[in-house]
């Protein structure tokens, strides 16, 4: 078999979950050992950012893969794609016709992984312990529109909203709705360092060097109880300092499985299937990428610079140069496959145009060239990102109407700079707490942004997105969607660019790779196992 890529559609779920193998593997691994797991997602702590994964805090992938192993929530997401299913919870359902009042009831006999039992009261303490704290990573923002807890008795739970909210059973999935045990946490205080305690499928333990975490062993908890099957003993998480070296640790056979986020020329060179022990699986993803700007800086205050940058920026070019078959322009913050996405950038743009760009900044009194900095993180997003900003530097200057340069700096330092309005044009990955339009668009524009953006349109905040939110057949709110997507295009707070495919790589005697991830980039390592190769 030469070419060794498997290709799977948005809905996988339709999918035998196990990984088709083809040769042999050298890795003389018995089905008892840990299987290992290879990132390049680094996890720091830091003076700014001391807790990177408690629930209260966390708000990147890398940090809320680690704890959709461990902490437990009400409600989770599904193998495949689909609606919220229940997890901790037994069932969950809205009560009243106007989508504002929801409510739980626990599984009977759920416990932490210590063996005390998990109580609706925990639950209510877990939630509230988020919304007390306020992080400034912005997560608790997912929940804010919680108006009152109410227990009755040990297992129900029932969440009175401020306003409707169809998509509140996808934000219960997401960890920070995790349930905590109050004995291991602090009710007002994050709690620093790399432990975890929860009732989620596995027990977690950190291998932490100078401040950051260098391995992560997850073993199976024995006191789970809830919808996933776990088909493993024990994986090892290993973080590495970039994709050559992850890559160097899978040709060895010390990792079993290669996760976010591999090179463009590595997954070339693994889909052409130049490794006959390596298989690599394509997945259809929801990964987005951004420029983000401090509507308050100087430079860049005036809509009509950051409208002029809409209208040079060449999206097909970028994606072309950088990514090639792996990425696809993207004209929205909405991805295309999310029922509610429209091409809001194009429709108002159409394609680059440095004449219209001019007109734009003549007509706004804009002197050029405008001088600004773009700032990128050297190693979050995979190390294809200094190469993408070098051409969208490329691209606006060669307009003459800009004069750009670009710096890089660590995800550690970036992301607490960002918060603080230190950058005035920075780029940003968004991937989704849920696949629903909402989540596209809220976390940016609503009030308590993850952004702390400056930018505020309150007929997003007031009107659009409580008018979205009330429809539970989702394709009924593309209207207020659309009227959202179409704003964002004329202000340009946020300027959309590509939206990514996700892969894995494999050795053949690994099962459920399939599965490993979902559309969200959600790591599901429950579904990993040991079989033999075909």
């Amino acid at each position: 078999m030469n070419r060794k890529t498997l290709v799977l559609p948005a809905v996988v779920g339709l999918l035998t979950p196990v990984l088709a193998a083809c040769g042999g593997s050298d890795s003389g691994s018995s089905s008892s050992d840990a299987i290992v797991v290879g990132t390049t997602d680094g996890f720091t702590a830091t003076k700014d950012a001391p807790a990177p994964i408690d629930p209260a805090y966390s708000y990147d992938v890398g940090g809320w893969n680690i704890l959709r192993q461990t902490v437990q929530t009400l409600m989770s997401q599904p193998k495949g794609e689909g609606d919220p299913v229940p997890d901790a919870a037994e069932s969950c359902s809205f009560t009243d016709s106007g989508s504002e009042r929801y409510a739980c009831k626990l599984r009977e006999g759920l416990k932490f992984s210590d063996g005390n039992a998990v109580t609706a009261e925990d639950v209510k303490w877990s939630i509230e312990r988020a919304l007390r704290i306020k992080s400034d990573s912005g997560v608790y923002g997912l929940l804010t529109n919680i108006d009152t807890i109410e227990t009755q008795g040990d297992r129900e739970v029932v969440f009175h909203l401020k306003t409707a909210d169809a998509t509140f059973p996808y934000k219960l999935s997401t960890p920070v709705a995790g349930i905590l045990n109050p004995k291991d946490y602090e009710k007002d205080k994050l709690r620093d360092g790399f432990d975890i305690d929860g009732s989620g499928p596995y027990t977690f333990k950190a291998a932490v060097k100078n401040d950051e975490l260098v391995s992560a062993t997850f073993t199976k908890n024995p006191n789970y109880k809830g919808s996933v099957k776990v088909n493993n003993e024990q994986v090892v998480l290993r973080s590495y300092k970039d994709a050559a070296a992850m890559g160097e640790a899978i040709d060895k056979g010390d990792i079993d499985v290669m996760t976010r986020s591999m090179s463009p020329a590595q997954i070339n060179k693994l889909d052409a299937g130049t490794d006959k022990n390596v298989n690599l699986v394509e997945m259809s993803g929801l990964e987005i990428r951004y420029l983000g700007f401090n509507t308050d800086a100087p430079s860049v205050k005036a809509k009509a610079v950051r409208q002029a940058m809409a209208q040079v920026v060449n999206r097909d070019e970028l994606v072309s140069k950088v990514y090639g078959q792996q990425a696809e322009p993207l004209y929205s913050l909405v991805p295309a496959s999310i029922t509610g996405h429209s091409n809001a950038f194009f429709n108002k743009y159409g394609d680059p145009s440095v004449a219209k760009a001019k007109s734009l900044l003549t007509a706004a009194n804009i002197t050029t060239p405008v001088k600004l900095t773009m700032h990128y993180t050297t190693d979050h997003y995979g190390p294809a990102t200094k190469q993408e900003f070098e051409v969208l530097r490329q691209q606006l200057n060669d307009s003459g109407l800009f004069d750009v340069s670009i710096e890089g700096t660590p995800w550690s330092t970036y992301q607490t700079a960002e918060r603080k309005g230190a950058y005035d044009v920075y780029g940003m990955g968004w991937f989704p707490d849920f696949p629903d339009a909402d989540n596209f668009l809220a976390p940016f524009l609503d009030k308590d942004n993850f952004l702390k953006s400056p930018y505020v349109n309150n007929r997003i905040i007031n009107t659009l997105i409580p008018e979205s939110r009330r429809e539970a057949d989702r394709a009924s709110a593309t209207g207020s969607l659309n009227e959202i997507q179409d704003d964002v295009a004329t202000d340009v707070p946020v300027l959309p660019l590509w939206q990514g495919k996700q892969y894995v790589a494999a050795r053949d005697d690994i099962t459920g790779v399939a599965y490993a991830l979902n559309s969200s980039a959600s790591l599901q390592l429950w579904e990993l196992g040991r079989g033999s190769s075909s």
